[in-house]
């Protein structure tokens, strides 16, 4: 059953080279592996995700994937020294202040790669 099957995410982005830039130099990820012009990258509890070029990249305008952590305030600290820049969004319900956002039970953060692909922080309260 797929409920008891791990999960992962794709990147899809038009140059890898220039994506791995901003992953690896940017973000602070380390490569598992190269597959087929791709890369994967692990994350704890033996999640990952797959980067892959394609010429559709960066056509979803909805998150593409987001890291659960401790506290998004620290990583988004971290990451905005490192150089990426945090949207910031003022709608019915949901105002960032300095990249974050309260949504519900949960404090958020958003940030795009240089195809548009939107990931996020979330860490639940």
């Amino acid at each position: 059953m797929l409920q008891k099957s791990p999960m992962y995410a794709y990147i899809p982005v038009k140059d890898v080279g220039r994506a791995r830039q901003f992953y690896e130099q940017k973000v602070g990820l380390k490569p598992k592996e190269e597959i087929d012009g791709g890369v994967v990258y692990e994350f704890a509890e033996h999640t990952a995700c797959f980067m892959y070029p394609t010429p559709n990249a960066g056509t979803s305008r909805a998150s593409q994937a987001f890291w659960q952590v401790e506290d998004v305030e620290r990583e988004v600290a971290e990451l905005k020294k490192r150089g990426v820049a945090f949207e910031e969004y003022d709608m019915p319900g949901m105002k960032t202040k300095d990249g974050v956002a309260l949504a519900g039970s949960a404090k958020a953060a958003w940030f795009k790669d240089p195809d548009g692909n939107v990931l996020a922080l979330v860490q639940s309260l």
